[in-house]
């Protein structure tokens, strides 16, 4: 009885680790779009929406790798969108600058 209740919470606990998928493609959407505002000096034009991004990726990277799936994907979306935010801010900066 002891042998089968261990055997069916393992069972359990290891099929919880196999239903959450891992978010490679927002991890990569996210890490481009990070990328994407660094090359347009979103750090000095946008440093708000930038810190924002910064954040959420490093929260993404640290629970992709503690295997928090659900949670990188989240913090991924997150920083996607202030990263495109702040490089969209530090393009429109730079282009008012110009003139």
């Amino acid at each position: 009885m002891l042998r089968l209740l261990a055997l069916s919470s393992l069972f359990i606990l290891a099929s919880c680790g196999l239903t959450a998928t891992r978010p490679k493609l927002e991890m990569s959407l996210a890490q481009t779009a990070f990328m994407a505002a660094q090359n347009a000096k979103a750090q000095t034009l946008a440093p708000t929406p930038y810190r924002k991004a910064e954040f959420y990726y490093l929260k993404a990277k640290s629970a992709y790798k503690r295997k928090y799936f659900n949670k990188a994907k989240q913090y991924a979306i997150l920083s996607k969108k202030f990263a495109e935010q702040a490089e969209m801010d530090a393009v429109r900066k730079a282009t008012l600058e110009r003139y």
